[in-house]
């Protein structure tokens, strides 16, 4: 179970922050060279959405990384997310057989 504090990073702000403004590759030829559009990578930059598996594939392509990389950045965020609101989920736990 994660910790409540401190959310673990987007992983649009990760792919801003440590690669796009390092490069010097604004968005626009972000999503060019990564064959998407650009109202797409802006949400995913802007933290609107997540990474889906086949924008792994592009970013791990595109930047010599894993999809695994990307991935686990999202489900790290996306498990970070769902633990704040979980006070809000409520179960039956399932019974074991005798």
């Amino acid at each position: 179970m994660l910790k409540r504090g401190m959310a673990p990073a987007h992983p649009g702000e990760i792919l801003k922050g440590l690669y796009l403004e390092p490069l010097e590759i604004n968005i626009t030829q972000a999503a060019v060279k990564l064959g998407v559009a650009r109202k797409t990578l802006s949400q995913l930059i802007n933290g609107h959405m997540g990474i889906s598996a086949e924008m792994a594939i592009r970013l791990s392509k595109a930047l010599n990384t894993t999809p695994q990389l990307w991935m686990n950045m999202q489900q790290s965020y996306d498990l970070w997310v769902a633990e704040k609101k979980s006070d809000n989920i409520h179960v039956v736990p399932f019974a074991m057989a005798s």
